[in-house]
Formats: C-alpha cells, sequence, structure tokens
C-alpha cells in the first residue's frame, strides 16, 4: 500500500509504502474487542468498597434470648438486615485488569492500524514541530486540514511547543510512538503518523 506524505500545511511532500504484515491486515472485530475491554479493565481503579459484618462499629453482644422470644434467634445488631448492620456481599478493593496473551496484542496493534488504513483514515506526516506554543493557530490548521477527531502520533521525544499547543484542542490526542495503543487510535476519526512513528512501527513488528 502506498500513501502520499503531507506536511501541516496540506502539501505533498513525498510518498510511502506501507508494509502488508503491519498495515495490510483484514481487521478483525474480535480481536479489536478484546483488546479494548483489555484496557479498560486494566484501568478500572478497583477501590469501591463497603463495610461488611465483621468490620461493623456495633456491639456485638447477643441481644436477645436464643429463645422464648417469640421472634427469629438473632446474634448482633451487625447482621446484615438490620439498619447499621453490614453489607451482604457488598464490593471489596480488587484488580479487575484479565490477562491476554501478549501476541494478541500486538496483533491487536496491527489489526487497529489495518482498520484506519482500510477505511481511508490514516495520514502521514513529514513532522509536527510548531514554533511556538500557540493553540490558536494550530486549531486553524487542523480546520484547514478537516482533522476534527485526531489522534497523532509521533517519534520517541514529542516537540514541546506543538504538545502544548495542541492539548487544549478538543477531540486532539497527541502522544509518543510508545504509547500508541488500541483503544486511543479507535476513539479518533483520523490516525496520523509521523515518518518517524511510522519507521518505529514497522521496525517494532519487523
Amino acid at each position: 500500500m502506498e500513501l502520499q506524505i503531507t506536511s501541516l500545511d496540506g502539501k505533498n511532500v513525498g510518498s510511502v509504502t506501507l508494509k502488508d504484515e503491519v498495515f495490510g491486515l483484514e481487521p478483525r472485530e474480535d480481536i479489536l474487542h478484546r483488546m479494548v475491554r483489555y484496557q479498560q479493565l486494566k484501568a478500572m481503579s478497583g477501590t469501591h468498597d463497603v463495610k461488611h459484618r465483621s468490620e461493623g462499629v456495633r456491639t456485638g453482644k447477643k441481644f436477645v434470648k436464643q429463645k422464648g422470644s417469640g421472634g427469629a434467634r438473632h446474634g448482633d445488631r451487625k447482621a446484615p438486615q438490620f439498619r447499621g448492620g453490614g453489607r451482604a456481599f457488598g464490593p471489596t478493593p480488587r484488580s479487575h485488569a484479565i490477562d491476554l496473551p501478549k501476541k494478541v496484542r500486538a496483533l491487536a496493534l496491527k489489526h487497529a492500524l489495518s482498520a484506519k488504513a482500510k477505511a481511508g483514515e490514516l495520514i502521514i506526516l513529514d513532522s509536527v514541530v510548531s514554533k511556538a506554543p500557540k493553540t490558536a493557530a494550530l486549531r486553524t490548521t487542523f480546520g484547514k486540514l478537516e482533522w476534527l477527531s485526531a489522534l497523532i502520533i509521533d517519534g520517541a521525544e514529542l516537540d514541546v511547543n506543538f504538545a502544548l499547543a495542541a492539548r487544549n484542542i478538543p477531540d486532539v490526542d497527541v502522544l509518543p510512538v510508545q504509547g500508541i495503543n488500541v483503544a486511543d487510535i479507535l476513539r479518533r476519526r483520523k490516525l496520523v503518523l509521523t515518518k518517524a512513528a511510522l519507521d518505529a512501527l514497522e521496525a517494532r513488528f519487523a
């Protein structure tokens, strides 16, 4: 697959041939779904907690005789059926993360890249460099390019001015190549890769 390399000015500055083993796969929704679910569950804090019967602050003394009261045979007031008692089967802090093989995670990233390439929503840039951290100027540039929802992936080091200018623009994310992930790719309409990011990705999957 061959794509044009563009600049932030919207001009063609060359072309590049994408590797079919990375950008030419037939996207599989099941693999993408597994990866997104893996990321979302891993990101959950899991800090929800309630007080159970053993953690209550009420007395543990038996408040009614075992027999002869005409009612049920209760132990103490911390039982779940009483007001102020402990919660029965409530949530406790835990990790929601699930396991997913490393090869499946790598394959999911290839399928996400291939999905963008197949949909015509993959853009290759020569570089992303800004002379000054001016959000207004960058928003105007994105408007001309029709990047209303975009994920921009640069090389290992981000241009500081460009990152500062883009961070306040809605629906635009800027990440270094080591931070690329399936969930962010699918969340934005356009996927913009710089030449440095493209080289790093192809070397990663070589």
